[in-house]
């Protein structure tokens, strides 16, 4: 169950807890290490591997590049120069409307799968 919706229609609770979301993205360090937030989505679930492969193919290398560069500078206990950590502005969300499209299909098919067809007599 997640809080999100509660907090995200009460704006002064949205307004009172915007400074604790950041610094708590700022502690994270993944935009040290150049990485925007849906780069840390695990590639573990058919869902996501479905939707990694609707993504634009410079999207997907993009991706694929950022992770490789975190993983490097991370077996060498680095971070990167201040200027090419991943700014606020740049963390926008690229993974999550595709992810929720695949989450929403396979709802829908599962509903399909499931239906039955009542005979009228």
């Amino acid at each position: 169950m997640s809080l999100a919706p509660f907090i995200s229609k009460r704006p002064w609770l949205v307004k009172m807890l915007q400074p604790l979301a950041q610094m708590y993205v700022n502690q994270a360090g993944y935009r040290k290490m150049g990485l925007r937030t849906d780069d840390l989505i695990s590639e573990e679930n058919e869902t996501v591997l479905k939707a990694l492969s609707r993504l634009p193919p410079r999207e997907s290398y993009d991706r694929i590049y950022r992770i490789r560069r975190a993983q490097q500078l991370s077996m060498q206990q680095k971070i990167l120069p201040k200027a090419e950590w991943t700014k606020p502005e740049e963390d926008v969300e690229y993974l999550g409307p595709i992810l929720r499209e695949v989450e929403a299909e396979e709802k829908e098919r599962a509903a399909l799968d499931t239906l039955t067809i009542a005979k009228k007599h």
